[in-house]
């Protein structure tokens, strides 16, 4: 069935994400409404109706799905009997068995054992007696994870030996855990794959993610990688597809080891941060392919016509007053976006800057340029 323009379409999540969807949709002649329990969410307040709640509340879960032909999730933390619930009523994509794996590292992890995939030596960590077995001691240095509802680096915690662990495992609040082996990492890549409803795959170009504090910094694309490795990637990220029968769009993130062994780090089932390039750089975007996922319409071409360096801007930049944004305007090829958020926190994503180039050193030469111009006028703020 395909869900053709002036439709209304609906979307769980009123973030950035959300927001970059609704403008996506809209371009192409779609109505969308937004559930989300921020009144002032950034999706829901460009959206063309907006259902401010929970989104476990039945009532704003049955009018969303009364009044959308389809609806889609913009981050995973959504409970996967909401989209129980929708499916009653209209076309919900990615489906509720996707989100549940993708929301759980637990079971994303078995998912991706089971299915072949390579990933970093882990141990469940459900218990307290689960700290001092055997297995769980081979994995130190590693990384403590809670299982659900972690991100940009929340929820995880370094940990070097045994008393570090139990010690972090207390933090965490006793949650269930995934303990990962601390593996020394040459890169992180990410590839984001779109699968229609006729099982056909698009992938997106690889990008090369660096990060700080757990939260992505920078996206170079194309990656610096071989089109060996690249390619890899690429086939590693359709499988996972596949394998988990997913309609949408979902980013896969990778570990590219010192021999350049690739393990599966993590997977997401909606468009990612370091997707955003693709807005500015890429014939179709990651948001335009969700909103065609998701209404059984065509994959659009996903070729990239310019090499692209993508910059988070985090609220660390307002900590001294909005920031000069003059510094990233007044350079031709940088594109700003920013997501409307009213609140400046550390960490907090409130926009990003991309900039394009025929050649990619030079693009990631003007990026960092700008990013230490905007840090400077911080500092001189101070």
């Amino acid at each position: 069935m395909r869900i053709m323009p002036g439709a209304m379409l609906g979307v769980l999540g009123g973030g950035q994400l959300g927001r970059m969807f609704v403008q996506a949709a809209q371009q192409m002649g779609y109505r969308v409404t937004v559930l989300d329990p921020a009144i002032d969410s950034p999706a829901g307040q460009i959206a063309d109706d907006f259902v401010c709640a929970d989104y476990s509340d039945s009532a704003a879960l049955q009018k969303l799905g009364n009044q959308c032909a389809a609806v889609t999730t913009e981050f995973e933390n959504i409970p996967a009997e909401s989209l129980h619930k929708l499916v009653q009523s209209c076309i919900v994509k990615p489906d509720a068995h996707c989100v549940a794996i993708a929301q759980n590292r637990v079971l994303e992890k078995q998912f991706l054992v089971a299915n072949g995939f390579s990933v970093a030596p882990f141990a469940i960590v459900a218990q307290p007696q689960d700290l001092t077995a055997q297995d769980v001691a081979q994995l130190l240095p590693g990384i403590l994870k809670v299982s659900q509802f972690g991100y940009d680096g929340k929820g995880q915690m370094p940990v070097v030996n045994s008393d570090e662990l139990t010690a972090a495992h207390e933090q965490l609040n006793h949650a269930v855990c995934v303990l990962e082996k601390f593996l020394p990492l040459k890169r992180e890549l990410s590839v984001v794959v779109a699968r229609g409803n006729d099982g056909l795959l698009q992938t997106f170009p690889v990008a090369e993610n660096q990060h700080i504090n757990g939260i992505l910094d920078i996206s170079i694309v194309p990656a610096r990688v071989t089109s060996k490795l690249a390619q890899q990637a690429q086939d590693m990220a359709c499988q996972v597809a596949v394998k988990l029968n997913y309609q949408g769009v979902l980013c896969v993130e990778f570990f590219v080891l010192q021999d350049d062994t690739l393990l599966i780090n993590e997977i997401a089932p909606r468009p990612h941060n370091s997707g955003h390039y693709s807005i500015n750089a890429c014939i179709t975007s990651q948001f335009e392919q969700q909103v065609r996922t998701l209404c059984g319409l065509p994959l659009g071409a996903t070729t990239q016509h310019s090499a692209a360096v993508m910059v988070n801007l985090l609220g660390d930049l307002w900590r001294n007053g909005k920031p000069d944004w003059h510094r990233v305007l007044q350079h031709p090829s940088a594109k700003l976006h920013l997501y409307g958020k009213n609140a400046a926190h550390p960490g907090r994503k409130m926009g990003h800057y991309t900039v394009l180039s025929t050649e990619l050193d030079s693009a990631l030469r003007e990026a960092i340029h700008i990013k230490k111009q905007l840090e400077h006028h911080r500092i001189q703020n101070l």
